[in-house]
């Protein structure tokens, strides 16, 4: 199997670690946030409303928790490029859509398995804090998942930089 294949195959892994790590995280807010989500009811400071917010928040108050828990994921899926000090246009794409595919996993697995919520809930009567919805979902879902696929489709092109192709060559 050539290099381009088998990066190309480290995609259906690469996605289901991230759904399980989403998974995880998702328990993890469900014990700590219950079924005040959006951090509602949680010692933190909290901005809304803003046109700014509307604008790149999705119309959801910022949050001193949120404020710290999206970078911190963001560090934590880079760790592996620092860890082997390896770097590259295309390994970016492949984590930035691990990022975008985490969030929208993570969020809904907080709604299915929160016991206040379940799929039964699922809908906009139900989370105010998610202002926009469209064919049954958030419309944040749908724009990070068209993006996502694009960066995943970017990260699977043929063109591969010296980096990934090392990284790659170092996994046999």
């Amino acid at each position: 199997m050539n290099d381009a294949v088998r990066f190309r195959w480290l995609l259906v892994p690469t996605i289901l670690w991230i759904l399980l790590l989403a998974y995880f995280l998702a328990n993890v807010e469900i014990q700590i946030e219950g079924a005040a989500g959006w951090a509602a009811n949680l010692p933190t400071w909290r901005i809304a409303p803003n046109w700014l917010l509307d604008i790149f928040w999705g119309g959801r108050p910022m949050t001193g928790y949120h404020a710290w828990m999206f970078p911190s994921i963001a560090l934590f899926l880079h760790f592996p490029l620092v860890f082997f000090w390896r770097w590259s246009w295309r390994l970016e794409a492949r984590l930035l859509a691990c990022i975008l595919m985490f969030w929208i996993a993570e969020d809904f697995f907080w709604f299915a398995l929160n016991p206040a919520f379940g799929l039964a809930r699922f809908s906009p009567a139900n989370i105010p804090w998610h202002v926009h919805w469209w064919a049954g979902a958030p419309t944040d879902y749908w724009v990070f998942l068209g993006i996502a696929a694009a960066l995943f489709g970017l990260s699977c092109s043929k063109r591969r930089s010296n980096q990934a192709s090392r990284l790659l060559d170092r996994s046999e």
